[in-house]
């Protein structure tokens, strides 16, 4: 994307009147924004002041008001790279045009419901409703199942433990019964995460009909690339518009993590008979790359979970208890037609016996740095805690269970003890950054049990690595962890991941032959999106400005953590991070404002 951008400027920007747009552009794009707002107030940049009177100076056949074949596209008062404008227009005009046939055809596919009307009643919640809000006793997994079979495009959107794969399961059961020979794909952004989800739904479907069990045992997980037909030294996909993807559902977890190109080229692939569910959590890091596409579009449909009068009253029908039905505050007489599209799930089973990560999680993501505060210092507290840099005792006491991994003799069960728990950083560079930190753990680790682990540069027997870029000929995708071994067959090291698919044992490959790896004593907060840990150290920089550290990334590293999260860092550095959000411009929020 970048280089792109360095491109145009290069070549197409010896007027140095567009110069300051280009410049504020490359970088905003550089940060993940997919634009920048143009008005009549003068933005100053190094370059200059950018303005709206001085972008009216700038030469036509390098910008473009009508989305002609140049360079730059200034329209809806944002300024784009052309590229980009097209992708956010696409996805736009897909969604819409998906939400519009959804209105179409709202009688046949309530008529579809009502053929499974006793099934969809059957996956009523039977948790209790003690303790809980107002909010949290709608029984908003069924309410999810019952859109996503009104939608041809829906989301699901949840924080961690609060139901997604759950209520997708419910929803395979009921598309499966409707149809057994229905044909659905299951993708993430990472192999890591796609294996995760199935894993998952073969777990919650124990008790369905054998048939069913047996269709969702099949299944193949894919990462977006390989759903959309990866083509090496090409930016171009097998499946598009002229090419679709031959399925009747497309669903994809881990979706906040997509950028804009990816997410308009999955949408070309989905032809116009194929559903499409996202899943995710809104209030998760957006991607690396530009845009932040799950947040804009669930931003952008202003409140969730809305209905009609209709609506409620239809969907109600399939809610067994009164108490876990859609209420009056939840009926709106006009609202955003990509509202009903989007439902969220509003109760953490997760946290609820752990609640002390719930309530970290939340004041974390709402802002409130006070009440974080006072959560990881309560005298009481049991499952979390702040600990600044110096708290060396703490932080050897958390890596002293790496031991357990390093102990164990059987390489499944060694995997899932490595998988146990992890230090999480928000940098890479510097002392409390990623390669600093693995270093340290590793010479702890030596120190306590030299028998076990001998650092050496390279490949080394028990070091664990994670993979980070895919490798489609091994079957190993970015974000999937191995452990190195020496092999007693061939006294050679080697190099032991999960069983691929269709395998019950652990799989090994040649160091030799893996690409891009690294130590994963310590991983990045972004790398460990779709992943979860029984335990999680969270690691602060050591300096409060730091840009990476936002409540996003904060939030995401917490709830990787299902019994306990330390914090390591100072107060005023949490703090600092707490404050900041990330702010992703693009013009996804203003373009889609389309009523039901």
């Amino acid at each position: 994307m970048i280089q792109d951008i360095d491109y145009h400027f290069a070549r197409f920007f010896p007027d140095k009147a567009i110069h300051p747009f280009a410049f504020l552009l490359s970088q905003k794009m550089r940060e993940g924004h997919i634009c920048i707002p143009v008005t009549k107030e003068a933005i100053p940049t190094e370059l200059g002041e950018v303005s709206l009177s001085n972008l009216q100076k700038v030469n036509t056949n390098l910008l473009s008001y009508t989305a002609a074949n140049v360079p730059f596209i200034f329209q809806h008062s944002f300024l784009y790279l052309q590229r980009y404008y097209r992708y956010e227009t696409q996805v736009i005009e897909w969604i819409n045009d998906r939400l519009q046939k959804s209105i179409k055809n709202k009688d046949a596919y309530k008529e579809l419901a009502n053929r499974c009307r006793d099934l969809i009643i059957a996956q009523s919640a039977t948790y209790k409703l003690e303790g809980l809000s107002e909010e949290e006793k709608v029984d908003w997994q069924l309410i999810a199942v019952i859109r996503a079979l009104l939608n041809e495009f829906s989301i699901i959107t949840g924080g961690p433990g609060t139901g997604k794969t759950t209520t997708l399961s419910k929803l395979l059961l009921i598309i499966y019964t409707l149809n057994i020979n229905s044909s659905v794909a299951l993708a993430a952004p990472t192999g890591k995460a796609s294996m995760r989800m199935l894993e998952s739904l073969r777990d919650k479907s124990k008790g369905f009909p054998q048939k069913i069990i047996e269709k969702i045992q099949a299944l193949n997980p894919y990462t977006l690339h390989r759903l959309l037909g990866y083509q090496q030294n090409s930016i171009y996909f097998k499946h598009h518009t002229e090419n679709p993807l031959p399925y009747d559902w497309v669903i994809v977890d881990e979706a906040s993590m997509i950028d804009l190109p990816m997410f308009a080229k999955l949408l070309s692939a989905c032809g116009p008979t194929t559903r499409l569910l996202l899943l995710g959590d809104k209030d998760q890091l957006a991607s690396v790359e530009a845009g932040s596409l799950f947040g804009d579009l669930c931003l952008a449909a202003g409140e969730l979970n809305l209905f009609s009068t209709q609506d409620r009253e239809w969907i109600n029908g399939f809610v067994a208890e009164a108490s876990r039905q859609i209420t009056n505050n939840h009926v709106a007489d006009t609202m955003n037609l990509l509202t009903s599209g989007i439902t969220e799930l509003r109760l953490s089973h997760r946290f609820k016996q752990q609640g002390e990560i719930g309530q970290l999680s939340q004041a974390i993501i709402r802002g409130d740095d006070d009440a974080a505060i006072r959560l990881l210092t309560a005298e009481k507290r049991k499952n979390i805690r702040l600990i600044d840099h110096n708290n060396e005792g703490a932080f050897n006491e958390f890596i002293q269970g790496y031991i357990e991994f390093l102990e164990e003799p059987d390489i499944a069960k060694a995997l899932k003890k490595l998988n146990q728990l992890r230090v999480l950083v928000t940098v890479r560079e510097g002392e409390c950054g990623l390669y600093s930190l693995n270093r340290k753990i590793e010479k702890a680790l030596h120190t306590l049990r030299p028998e076990l682990i001998r650092p050496v540069a390279g490949f080394y027997h028990n070091r664990p690595i994670i993979i980070t870029k895919n490798n489609y000929e091994l079957d190993l995708f970015n974000g999937d962890v191995g452990i190195v071994r020496m092999d007693a067959a061939s006294n050679r090291l080697r190099v032991w991941f999960e069983a691929a698919e269709g395998q019950s044992a652990p799989r090994s490959v040649s160091p030799a032959s893996l690409g891009d790896c690294e130590t994963v004593f310590a991983m990045t907060i972004h790398k460990s999106q779709g992943s979860e840990f029984k335990k999680v150290m969270v690691v602060l920089p050591d300096t409060v400005d730091n840009p990476l550290l936002t409540r996003e990334l904060l939030y995401t590293g917490i709830t990787r953590a299902i019994e306990s999260g330390i914090i390591r860092g100072s107060e005023e550095c949490l703090k600092a991070g707490i404050k900041k959000q990330v702010q992703r411009i693009s013009g996804i929020q203003k373009r889609m404002r389309t009523d039901a």
